[in-house]
């Protein structure tokens, strides 16, 4: 049975979790990555039994706008429904908030996932997405 918990789970089942999907840019900075958790506006973990197999957290001011800034599940337990929960309870927190984002590798399974939730892309809102990379 999972378990969703509104906590900050131990750094190292999120390392595991991370490096489950790929994410080394987090694996390769711990330290970075306990800063950036700690400072997160919002976050849900999901175990089963007491093991972390999904997470989620949020970046934002909680009024005006959140950014989905991590979404993951570990590759066992995909295709389950559990990141499309993690989602819901992440927008349902917030309902007021109209700028709900998130950024993610294109793929036409991001895509899918995305969209089957509500989520259109920037264009399709006349708008456009930039990032700065240092």
């Amino acid at each position: 049975m999972l378990d969703y918990k509104k906590e900050i789970p131990a750094m190292t089942d999120l390392l595991a979790l991370y490096s489950s999907v790929g994410w080394t840019n987090y694996t390769n900075n711990p330290t970075m990555l306990e800063k950036a958790v700690n400072a997160s506006l919002w976050q849900l973990a999901v175990y089963d039994e007491k093991e972390l197999v999904a997470y989620i957290r949020l970046v934002g001011d909680g009024h005006s706008v959140i950014f989905v800034q991590d979404l993951l599940v570990r590759p066992d337990h995909q295709r389950q429904g559990i990141g499309k929960k993690l989602l819901k309870e992440a927008l349902a927190t917030f309902p007021n908030v109209y700028q709900r984002l998130l950024a993610t590798e294109r793929s036409e399974k991001n895509l899918a996932f995305y969209q089957s939730l509500g989520f259109v892309e920037l264009s399709e809102q006349a708008c456009t997405g930039m990032i700065y990379m240092k």
